[in-house]
């Protein structure tokens, strides 16, 4: 339930519904807008005692929350959510870019690759430690050692660190390493390490499962947001389909619809989205002309030799030309923020 407040209510009175609202069995959160303050009653409790709260000074009305995400919702979090990592905000007027390999090979690649996409724009660095992967044969990552490079290449180009966590017992380990923690799609649903992550005091990224609808993402998210971390940000990195000649089927429409929902950024995966370095940047145009908060892409310096997700893979030059492509939905973005402002 949402408990609005009258535009006149006192800070005495926001407190007195809080209160009755923690008394009745729920969690109360508090968003303070610009003219009023909406109390929402999260969690399962005495129905009837919050509905009683029409009569409560100060209260304007009381109605339910439509959805079955009540902090993810924008019916109860009106304005939008800015994350902020280290310094890059995402979900504000810039679109975040970020871009590195799928998995931390070596000193040397890391730290050229970081250098590479910084200077062709990227705001934001991508590496990965620990690699799940369908066969057990494949490359699982360098773990501890990756971390380690990353965080050396963070000191020597700026670069926020975004890297995957797998595990509850890894939490804290990347967490001394990495500037935010991705839930990457195959654990999209570890509830374990969605309750391990809501605590934290990390920026994240929660990738869309393979297989969840739109609805199952966004209540993965409340997972973290009802343990304590808003701090996150949603990432469409494509679903499964019946479609045969992309790796998956990027699902633009899941981007505008989450939006649409939530107030927290989404930005758009068109490298696992689409498996073909040829599709990636129209993709990524597409998702920022539709109003996707950032990008994140594959970037390797030879990826055809890649010990994970080459053939996704855009090279420094095709990295470049991607982000020279953006400019135009970028200044389109940039002309309908000051607009509306």
């Amino acid at each position: 339930m949402i408990v609005n407040m009258s535009e006149g209510a006192t800070e005495e009175q926001i407190q007195h519904v809080a209160d009755r609202i923690r008394e009745a069995g729920y969690q109360a959160h508090i968003t303070r807008g610009a003219q009023r303050a909406i109390v929402a009653a999260v969690g399962s409790g005495r129905r009837n005692e919050i509905e009683a709260l029409q009569a409560a000074p100060g209260v304007e009305d009381v109605v339910p929350i439509a959805q079955p995400f009540k902090l993810v919702s924008r019916q109860v979090h009106p304005s939008r959510t800015i994350v902020n990592v280290a310094g890059v905000h995402i979900g504000g007027p810039e679109i975040v870019v970020i871009a590195g390999p799928c998995s931390v090979e070596s000193e040397e690649q890391i730290l050229s690759t970081a250098r590479a996409v910084k200077k062709a724009g990227a705001r934001m660095l991508r590496g990965g430690a620990y690699k799940p992967r369908t066969s057990p044969y494949d490359f699982q990552g360098l773990g501890t050692e990756a971390l380690r490079l990353l965080d050396r290449t963070r000191k020597e180009t700026g670069l926020p660190v975004v890297t995957e966590v797998m595990s509850t017992e890894d939490v804290d380990i990347i967490c001394e390493h990495a500037d935010m923690l991705q839930i990457g799609a195959r654990n999209m649903q570890n509830f374990a390490l969605l309750r391990a992550l809501a605590t934290i005091r990390k920026p994240i990224m929660l990738k869309r499962g393979p297989s969840a609808t739109v609805k199952e993402w966004l209540l993965a998210a409340e997972y973290l947001l009802a343990g304590g971390n808003s701090q996150v940000v949603l990432c469409e990195r494509g679903i499964r389909t019946f479609e045969t000649e992309t790796r998956n089927t990027l699902d633009l429409a899941a981007v505008a619809l989450a939006k649409e929902l939530s107030h927290l950024p989404v930005i758009a995966d068109p490298s696992h989205g689409t498996g073909r370095p040829s599709l990636i940047p129209p993709m990524a145009r597409a998702a920022v002309a539709l109003g996707a908060d950032g990008l994140m892409i594959e970037v390797h310096p030879c990826p055809e030799r890649a010990l994970s997700d080459g053939p996704q893979s855009l090279t420094f030059e095709g990295f470049e030309r991607m982000m020279s492509g953006l400019q135009e939905p970028l200044h389109r973005v940039a002309l309908a923020a000051a607009t509306a402002s």
